[in-house]
């Protein structure tokens, strides 16, 4: 299965790049220019337990095939990695939420074999706060961005700067534990605030409500396909009246507020920014965080914070990744923000 959406022509010269999201169950692609114009754009199925190989076959057949039908080549391919990822080995190192073979997979050599592009990798959450800071609505030089899809993610922007850390993980809000006796993490931990907040924990709390008769509008909604429901479903619901189902929205939200609280104690950012599907719940996610921000921010005036959901839909992954390869090519334009990574 694959989603296909064609954007807008170039001029020949007009330099592009490509922008890879690798999902834990879509992969979206982008090829683009440096001020975030979009030739084309795809996505297709990750099928993890295909095994990386054969996804990033796939990715590198799709960049040329869009190249070919844009009349227009890619002179790089930024990629995001939901994990730890090694950047200047350009290795998937660690993806919690896919299966062991994915890790130690050289993405970056395999891309540039199949390709013969340059290529270079970034964890996806770090990626989304680099395309926000250089596409996005929103963009701040002190922000956090959020990314609550499958699982939690985090990117800092701070002073103007992609902030990576020693091994690439600055921002790694979904690992703090939120409730130390709380539920295993994937990642080995218990309690971590993706347990409590990702798309499928809220997406599970969802469906029981629904098969236990306490959200009949849910139920309702899917008819009785508890696998259909995703936030996007508990949204409409809560606003239809499931009260329920209101009450685990604001639940969920609440304890990625105390996370955002803490991050922004921490750094001091003026601008956070939610994305991924779970952004879909609009102010039933945004009004609990910001009024838990306001609650548990007391060594300064946490007024100033401004807490949004971002601009660029899903692809603001792709995006950043988009960004990526063209501040590793050099063409950039007042699209990019110059700096680190």
């Amino acid at each position: 299965m694959q989603e296909v959406a064609a954007t807008r022509k170039l001029d020949s010269p007009t330099p592009i790049c490509a922008g890879v999201d690798l999902g834990g169950t879509k992969i979206s692609l982008v090829l683009g220019d440096s001020d975030g114009h979009i030739v084309a754009a795809e996505k297709i199925d990750t099928l993890p337990a295909a095994g990386p190989a054969n996804a990033f076959e796939r990715v590198a057949q799709l960049i040329g095939r869009l190249a070919q039908e844009a009349q227009n080549e890619a002179s790089a391919i930024g990629v995001g990695a939901p994990g730890l990822v090694d950047p200047n080995m350009g290795i998937i190192k660690f993806l919690p939420n896919l299966p062991k073979p994915w890790n130690g997979f050289p993405a970056v050599a395999f891309l540039r074999e199949h390709t013969g592009k340059p290529a270079f990798l970034l964890n996806d959450a770090r990626l989304a706060a680099l395309g926000e800071y250089s596409f996005g609505r929103e963009r701040s030089s002190d922000m956090l961005v959020v990314t609550v899809g499958t699982g939690i993610g985090g990117g800092l922007i701070l002073d103007g700067r992609l902030r990576l850390g020693v091994c690439g993980a600055a921002g790694e809000i979904g690992h703090h534990t939120i409730l130390p006796d709380g539920p295993a993490c994937s990642c080995g931990s218990r309690g971590c605030l993706e347990t409590l907040i990702s798309g499928p924990a809220l997406s599970a709390r969802g469906a029981a409500l629904a098969r236990s008769g306490a959200a009949p509008k849910l139920a309702a909604m899917v008819k009785g396909n508890w696998e259909a429901i995703t936030p996007r479903e508990m949204a409409e619901a809560a606003r239809q009246g499931d009260q329920a189902v209101a009450s685990a929205i604001e639940e969920a939200a609440r304890y990625l507020g105390i996370g955002i609280a803490n991050a922004v104690t921490l750094t001091a950012v003026e601008q956070v920014v939610i994305c991924g599907g779970v952004a879909a719940l609009g102010d039933l996610l945004l009004e609990p965080i910001r009024a838990v921000v306001r609650e548990r921010v007391r060594m300064f005036p946490a007024e100033h914070v401004h807490i949004a959901c971002s601009s660029l839909g899903d692809r603001v992954g792709a995006l950043g990744a988009l960004a990526l390869a063209f501040q590793h090519t050099g063409n950039t334009t007042r699209g990019i923000r110059k700096g680190n990574p």
